[in-house]
């Protein structure tokens, strides 16, 4: 866990902070990633991700990240990694699993439709997050990612 400070001439002083943290592709694993990371932020946010709305937000997108990364991510012997960086205008989550095969694609409406108790993970992170994606991780992995503006 990394705190730097960004200067620019004439500019008011920026602060970039940065978590990262491996877990386990299980259950617990990603809820103690998502605590630790609920923590961290406490500390070290200032503005709007420390109000109400912006920590229940940022807590939904580490929470369904790293569970999806726990779902559908494991490989057996490989741990995943959610890192956070912080700056005056985004907060960005991004979680790192080694199963590059499985790309998230988010699901339609039509495919959420019913009574199941699953398949709305990335509908959520869609509709919270001001942007979100995947890419590749090399050699075999992938990182999906959610940014929200700090308004």
């Amino acid at each position: 866990m990394n705190q730097e400070t960004v200067t620019a001439p004439g500019e008011p002083t920026v602060g970039t902070g940065h978590f990262r943290t491996m877990f386990p592709t299980t259950a617990r694993g990603a809820h103690t990633a998502r605590h630790a990371a609920e923590a961290w932020l406490a500390t070290v946010a200032v503005t709007s991700v420390d109000d109400d709305d912006g920590m229940a937000t940022a807590s939904l997108l580490i929470a369904e990240l790293t569970a999806n990364a726990a779902l559908h991510g494991r490989v057996q012997g490989r741990n995943a990694r959610l890192a956070l960086t912080l700056t005056a205008e985004t907060l960005r989550i991004e979680v790192t699993d080694a199963r590059g095969e499985r790309l998230p694609a988010t699901p339609s409406d039509a495919e959420t439709e019913g009574d199941g108790e699953s398949g709305r993970g990335l509908l959520l992170v869609a509709s919270l997050a001001d942007a979100w994606g995947c890419e590749s991780y090399p050699p075999g992995g992938k990182t999906v990612w959610a940014q929200c503006a700090r308004r």
